[in-house]
């Protein structure tokens, strides 16, 4: 059986006493867990106790977990079993320590794979360390303010219309992808500037490629363009998605909770809920912008072109 070990941690400004006493309850993790905010539907049962509860859905699968140690302030471990979409089993557990003026909290899984995955070690690895990371960033707002600025609106099927655009095609590691965008729409901007009139004001990126084992993406940085342009200068490109139906998912929040919407579609798109049309790659659009509104306010429709 091939081993699978996860381990991420994330800086937490609260008391450790609060952290502590959150992550032991588990009638918290359904405000922070980043599988349950895929499937709002899912029916959870926490014990009266609140060191047991489990979980049935459709997306998410479904397990249960249970309390097994208590270290006050330090560490919590878990027994993870997880029966549908197969069984198995994971030790888990959460660390807890004083790092500066803020706690360091970092969330382990030792566990295994089904035999017939071993091939897929290194990615599953990768995909639930990205399920740790988004949690871990709810779980951080949700301790320090009390509340997630991140909301799924699950729009469905819709006509998206023929859309032109100029655009900047870029290559980078993802944990460098918001300075590379910041950079690239800037650009953007600076051609619409230029040429006036030609700019739709629609905002876009689209996603051509993710490796999530070695952490790199490919995407075009969009400005929606009112026709096809040409005489283009640098490194700008100009492309078009055709007129399709998409499946939109919208989110309502802070742009570094979009993971949500993310791996919500993709994992919607596993279970056959939906059929990804071939050759156009996904894309999000920009409904508001940072320098209207506040972080908790931002508009983001993520599209998946479909059959």
């Amino acid at each position: 059986m091939p081993k699978m070990n996860i381990s991420r941690s994330v800086l937490v400004n609260a008391p450790i006493e609060k952290i502590f006493s959150t992550l032991n309850d588990f009638n918290h993790w359904s405000s922070w867990s980043p599988w349950l905010i895929m499937e709002p539907n899912t029916r959870v049962t926490v014990r009266e106790d609140a060191k047991y509860y489990e979980w049935k859905g459709g997306r998410v699968g479904e397990g249960n977990m249970t309390v097994l140690n208590e270290r006050e302030n330090e560490s919590i471990d878990y027994d993870l079993v997880f029966l549908k979409p197969w069984k198995s089993q994971a030790k888990v557990s959460f660390y807890m320590k004083q790092v500066g003026e803020s706690i360091q909290v970092t969330w382990t899984m030792d566990s295994s794979l089904p035999f017939f995955m071993f091939w897929m070690k290194k990615q599953m690895e990768a995909f639930v360390g990205m399920d740790y990371e988004r949690g871990l960033n709810m779980l951080k707002e949700y301790i320090e303010k009390g509340e997630i600025d991140s909301k799924l609106d699950f729009k469905g099927v819709s006509d998206f219309p023929h859309t032109h655009y100029v655009g900047v095609r870029t290559s980078c590691s993802m944990d460098k992808m918001g300075d590379h965008m910041m950079a690239d729409y800037g650009k953007l901007e600076e051609y619409a500037k230029a040429n006036e009139g030609v700019a739709t004001g629609q905002a876009f990126s689209i996603y051509h490629k993710w490796d999530m084992v070695k952490q790199t993406a490919e995407y075009t940085a969009c400005l929606g363009v009112n026709a096809k342009q040409s005489g283009l200068s640098g490194n700008l490109v100009a492309g078009e998605i055709p007129a399709t139906k998409t499946y939109t998912l919208r989110h309502v929040g802070a742009y570094d909770h979009l993971g949500n919407a993310w791996s919500t579609l993709y994992a919607m798109q596993r279970g056959k809920e939906f059929k990804m049309a071939k050759g156009i790659h996904p894309f999000e659009m920009y409904v508001n912008s940072p320098q209207e509104v506040a972080p908790k306010d931002l508009i983001t429709d993520i599209h998946f072109a479909v059959k």
